[in-house]
């Protein structure tokens, strides 16, 4: 491990984990700026339609289904930094192009759509890379309290992305917002060209592999998680809880500003509000797990906590916003606390070789029904009208989680910290029952996080 076993104060004394830290942060306050002055862009510039604005949300998530799969594969065969560095160039210069091109007079619905598209796949290969790589830099017994400082950042990164997204639409216009996010991805450039750790070459990154041998591994990835009680559970919530959350997410905006009434700068200060939660998540995450245990912790922060989203369609102007802050602060504030005790359960739960594929394979089926969701909510709302169609995607939220009530992960006290070897004793919780999930696990994975609100992508 590059800086050695490092007990606390990770940001003071581990040198490459502050820069992969500060390279991070930057790139989440970028993407929130961005989730704002996107949707910005196509109803105040393009006067977009509410199914246009969902699939502005919908086409930036649709690669993890286009190419998710094969991604996890290809990080786990070449070095996880130079793709990172990679990713974040190529979003820099996309980025960056469009208020280039509004002012040439080149700017359309259709070239949003594109950028939106492309900086969605380098956020697949970054995310993936990035997801694989912090177990090479960090200890073990480091990497709860990393995890828990990388959260808490994005999540204030995202306060104030989201707050200062709507105050630069409102001062500079909404397409220039963008630069904001072009210079964040500059950040995180030169803090991973900073990090002095290098990897050694991936074991199985052999010449001359050709597509059966990716097809053969990608099926690998795949039969890892159908084959594991453990992310089976975990998959197909996250799969549910995506469709949901960017169901209602992917139309906020439009809801805040025709619905409620609201002006573009209040609104990126409304978003930035409920996303404070997300760094209370990350405060209580690391504290509650240790005390009632982090099976018990996740049902906490993915059931009891997001019940709070039926009072963001109640929503009206005045002292009625309160309802959306309160519903989207204790949504954030799970989803965050939950991402973070899975982000620490998936890193020692699975070798090291396989974490980028079993990431990518995970988010794949996780994060793809995200576009599903930004689709389903731009649908619905042109159907049924914006606010009942917020309300419908709001409840799928914590009915998402009795996926997990209903699961194992209910009959344990802590999640597993190793898999089952197959001729002995399984390695999960000492209280896990032996006709539970303790008798399943033959192999390990990881589920990928979702951006922003438990894809990451929300809240």
């Amino acid at each position: 491990m590059s800086g050695g076993a490092v007990r606390g104060g990770l940001l003071r004394r581990h040198r490459d984990f502050r820069l992969l830290w500060c390279g991070e942060t930057a790139g989440k306050f970028g993407a929130s700026v961005t989730g704002v002055a996107m949707p910005l862009i196509a109803v105040s510039a393009l006067d977009a339609s509410t199914f246009e604005v969902g699939l502005l949300s919908a086409s930036a998530w649709a690669p993890w289904l286009l190419i998710g799969l094969p991604v996890g594969v290809w990080v786990d065969r070449w070095r996880r930094r130079p793709i990172m560095l990679g990713a974040a160039a190529v979003s820099l210069v996309l980025f960056a192009f469009v208020p280039v091109a509004a002012r040439l007079g080149w700017l359309s619905m259709g070239l949003l759509l594109a950028v939106a598209l492309l900086t969605g796949a380098a956020a697949v290969f970054f995310q993936t890379a990035y997801t694989a790589y912090l177990p090479s830099i960090l200890a073990p017994e480091d990497q709860p309290e990393g995890n828990a400082k990388l959260h808490g950042s994005a999540s204030a990164a995202q306060i104030a992305g989201l707050g200062s997204g709507g105050l630069i639409a409102q001062l500079a216009g909404a397409v220039n917002g963008l630069f904001a996010n072009a210079a964040t991805f500059l950040v995180s450039l030169l803090c991973l060209a900073g990090i002095r750790h290098r990897e050694p070459r991936a074991a199985s990154a052999e010449t001359g592999r050709g597509a059966g041998a990716l097809v053969d591994d990608v099926r690998a990835g795949v039969r890892l998680i159908a084959g594991d009680p453990w992310f089976r559970t975990l998959t197909l919530f996250g799969a549910a809880s995506n469709l949901a959350l960017m169901g209602y997410q992917s139309i906020q905006v439009d809801f805040l500003i025709r619905d409620v009434g609201l002006a573009p700068g209040a609104v990126g200060t409304l978003v930035a509000a409920t996303s404070a939660g997300g760094v209370a998540g990350a405060f209580v995450a690391r504290r509650v797990a240790d005390r009632i245990g982090t099976a018990r912790a996740m049902l906490l922060f993915e059931l009891g906590l997001p019940v709070a989203a039926l009072l963001i369609p109640l929503t009206v102007r005045g002292a009625g916003v309160l309802f959306f802050v309160t519903g989207g602060f204790f949504v954030s504030a799970g989803v965050v606390a939950g991402n973070i005790v899975k982000s620490s359960f998936q890193q020692r739960y699975c070798p090291p070789e396989l974490l980028g594929r079993l990431t990518a394979t995970g988010a794949f089926l996780g994060f793809g029904t995200i576009p599903l969701g930004a689709l389903l909510g731009g649908a619905l709302g042109t159907v049924l009208g914006t606010r009942p169609a917020i309300a419908v995607m709001a409840a799928g939220v914590p009915l998402a989680a009795l996926i997990l009530f209903f699961s194992p992960v209910r009959r344990v006290r802590d999640l597993p910290t190793e898999r089952r070897k197959p001729d002995g004793p399984a390695d999960g919780p000492a209280d896990a029952p032996a006709d539970g999930p303790a008798d399943g696990p033959r192999h390990r994975d990881g589920r990928g996080q979702p951006a922003r609100l438990g894809p990451d992508a929300g809240a």
